[in-house]
């Protein structure tokens, strides 16, 4: 593996001191709950918790999507440009999609656009910056559409990793400040993640975990509340990523179905007496059983509270985790998930119902939120991750991508319904769910898809969204010269698009919102002091 970029950046003083005690006390043993007292936590940072409850899930798309079919400008120029490189005249596959209004030809093959219809329009404000374009979404994203016009979603134009604002003269020069590794596919998604190329071991999800967890808990006892909050606070019903990690929280992953615990049910071959036997066994050094060494070892207490801490988690989940089968998350008396309409949705591309992937994961995550209010666990901030591959899309463009539109759609209605009607009451304006991808790909067609790319549009969803709009900057298209350079300042070789948005300012607008201070959030996104203060902040937001 080669060596990775080291993208340090400073912390203020009082933080790094608070860093460094908390690396210091995590080798203490059982000094202390975790190796964290929850005095020192609570001076980490005088994060809000004001407004209850808030969780942000992210959806990642593995292997990079093809944001000039989710989001399309369809003004003419914009449109014109888009055919000359998607839908060529001399008979070879198109992989642009169809106008506006066009209907959907359902004896097509699925691997053409007219199977699609056209794409779907979508309202905007008509931002100086947007004056006279107009915006359509993927044929199979009619219920984000409903969903982007009621106003509970926005579009975020062009957004992808940055050092620096950065022109195409920038981004020719050898010597001007770029991201590591472009293109790259696994350093881009750690990139995406962690500011850092692949090796990385903190993402910026963790880290805002680190400043919020001190909110969670509240009303356990010490040792419940540190489990909640180094293992509850940011959580996945998938494979863990570096979003995810910070330096304090342990995200806790759950299958997508339900928690791990020791047995089933509380009983290991049916006997609650030897699953009750072998939890004592795994959590505890035996008295007299075992060598003073193994009383004294850091490396056997270790193993110990790590076990403790996974038990206690999976009794404090799994005796309040609602069951399936139930509303709103499934369909009344439906208790096999892989069977419920709910999770289905319907393939454009050959009409049959396939299961979900991205729905289970998000049932799971409702049924998680919703542990919160029956096992009192007190949380008042949780990061999620979510992941959905099938996105490196470099043949059948058109089939392939149009299968992950109609699954996203589906997904994402189907959370945005679950979450109106939650136990507890609606809980849309506290749940924000927002996209991302290692990049975006290429404007010009490889024959039968699109190669990869760099900036990338991306979706937002929830109650607290300022919806019905296109944020950032909608870059401008061009077509190629006989030399292959596009006009436009935005599109560099093969049409891809530069940044204009970065991850930084997208991810500050998010933990804004979540309440981590813009002190901290300076801190911990290295890049955001290269960009005007005036635009940290994007406004997609209603903080």
């Amino acid at each position: 593996m080669s060596q990775e970029q080291d993208v340090s950046h400073p912390h203020h003083p009082d933080r790094r001191r608070f860093l460094q005690r908390a690396a210091s006390m995590s080798a203490m043993g059982a000094a202390l709950p975790f190796g964290l007292n929850m005095g020192t936590l609570t001076q980490a940072s005088a994060q809000s918790a004001g407004g209850g409850y808030k969780a942000l899930v992210c959806l990642f798309f593995n292997g990079g999507n093809d944001a000039f079919n989710m989001v399309l400008a369809t003004d003419s120029t914009s449109w014109g440009h888009y055919l000359h490189h998607r839908r060529p005249t001399d008979g070879s596959t198109s992989i642009a999609l169809m106008e506006p209004g066009v209907a959907p030809v359902s004896s097509a093959s699925g691997a053409t656009p007219e199977r699609l219809g056209g794409v779907l329009p979508i309202n905007h404000a008509g931002r100086s910056v947007h004056a006279g374009r107009t915006f359509a979404l993927h044929p199979a994203l009619s219920k984000l559409q409903q969903i982007h016009n009621a106003g509970r979603a926005c579009v975020l134009a062009n957004v992808g990793p940055l050092t620096r604002p950065t022109s195409k003269l920038d981004y020719a020069s050898a010597t001007a400040s770029k991201p590591a590794k472009l293109f790259s596919h696994n350093d881009q998604q750690s990139t995406w993640q962690s500011f850092q190329p692949e090796g990385a071991s903190e993402g910026w999800g963790g880290l805002m975990g680190d400043l919020l967890m001190s909110g969670n808990g509240g009303g356990r006892s010490a040792t419940d509340a540190a489990i909640v909050q180094r293992m509850f606070t940011c959580m996945t019903p998938a494979q863990t990523s570096v979003w995810l990690a910070g330096r304090s929280v342990l995200p806790y992953q759950s299958s997508s179905t339900g928690i791990q615990s020791l047995g089933s049910g509380g009983r290991i071959y049916g006997n609650a007496g030897l699953q009750t036997a072998v939890a004592s066994v795994m959590g505890t050094i035996p008295p007299g059983g075992s060598t003073p060494n193994d009383r004294t070892s850091l490396f056997v207490l270790d193993q110990q509270k790590l076990v403790q801490r996974a038990l206690t988690a999976s009794t404090l989940l799994g005796n309040a985790l609602a069951p399936l089968g139930s509303s709103p998350w499934s369909s009344a008396g439906v208790t096999n998930p892989y069977t419920d309409p709910l999770l289905h949705y319907t393939s454009p591309v050959d009409g049959t119902q396939k299961l979900n992937g991205v729905a289970l994961q998000l049932q799971m995550i409702a049924r998680l939120i919703d542990t919160n209010r029956t096992a009192s666990l007190g949380i008042t901030r949780q990061l999620f991750m979510v992941n959905m591959g099938g996105f490196d899309t470099h043949d059948k463009q058109i089939s392939e991508q149009a299968d992950r539109m109609a699954s996203l759609d589906h997904a994402l209605n189907y959370f945005d319904t679950v979450l109106a009607s939650m136990p507890g009451g609606d809980m849309r304006s506290q749940v924000t769910t927002f996209t991302a991808s290692e990049f975006g790909r290429s404007f010009t067609s490889n024959g039968d898809g699109t190669d990869h790319g760099w900036g990338s549009h991306h979706i937002v969803m929830g109650g607290a969204v300022h919806g019905t709009e296109v944020y950032g900057t909608f870059p401008q298209y061009s077509s190629a010269d006989t030399a292959g350079n596009f006009s436009s300042p935005d599109q560099i070789q093969n049409g891809v698009l530069i940044p204009t948005t970065s991850v930084d300012q997208y991810a500050y607008t998010l933990g804004k919102w979540m309440g981590v201070s813009p002190g901290d959030l300076a801190t911990l996104l290295p890049n955001l002091g290269q960009f005007s203060s005036s635009t940290h902040d994007l406004g997609f937001m209603r903080v």
